[in-house]
């Protein structure tokens, strides 16, 4: 059996407890975190300045941008305004009430024996209706007749037109005047109507499109 002879042993286990040093090994740990969190702040300050760079780009881009969006946003408000106001007269015009073809068909119900003598009208407010007082006189040898005729006429012709109408008298009464009507002495009586009528309804079938009071648009 040969016999080897170690004559650097002594070197040797010096060296390798050198290289097991705890110290050693932990400055060179630290040295490879410190080396990694450098990295990591480089890796950061790039990304940084990137995002930086980025930003400076999107407020330029703002920046010339900007005053047309102040403007179209100005210009949107406007418009907006306009548009209420449009809105809120079409509204008034549609739903406001005409005259014309209500005293149209009122002068059609009256005949040659009776006579009108004063009309008051109001439109009431919040669509609620229209309300008419027809104040006048009628001659005939039954005048009394004569006026439930015009109020029958004014509730038939009315009702082709508007809707929930009304037609009564609140007053109606003898008068001692003598009227003469195509040359024959009749006796008179005073009245007075009370209409009342739905014109904010739509126009029933068969209304002529000159009596239609409302027009709404479609």
């Amino acid at each position: 059996m040969a016999l080897h002879l170690n004559l650097l042993h002594e070197e040797i286990l010096e060296q390798r407890q050198r290289q097991r040093d705890p110290l050693k090994i932990g400055m060179m740990v630290l040295i490879g975190i410190g080396a990694l969190m450098f990295l990591y702040y480089i890796w950061n300050a790039y990304r940084t300045l990137e995002i930086k760079h980025r930003l400076s780009a999107v407020e330029h881009e703002w920046a010339k941008v900007e005053p047309k969006v102040t403007a179209a946003q100005k210009r949107s408000e406007e418009l907006n305004e306009i548009i209420s106001t449009t809105r809120v007269l079409d509204e008034m015009i549609d739903d406001r009430f005409f005259w014309a073809p209500f005293l149209e068909k009122l002068t059609h119900c009256v005949a040659p024996n009776a006579r009108l003598t004063g009309i008051e009208g109001t439109v009431l407010e919040g669509e609620k209706g229209v309300a008419v007082n027809i104040e006048g006189v009628a001659a005939g040898r039954e005048p009394r007749a004569a006026a439930e005729d015009l109020r029958q006429m004014l509730l038939e012709q009315l009702g082709q037109t508007y809707k929930d109408v009304k037609v009564e008298f609140k007053t109606l009464e003898d008068l001692d005047t003598i009227a003469n009507v195509s040359g024959a002495n009749l006796a008179m009586a005073r009245y007075i109507l009370t209409v009342s009528l739905d014109p904010f309804s739509g126009t029933k079938p068969g209304a002529s499109p000159s009596a239609t009071p409302r027009v709404k648009k479609k």
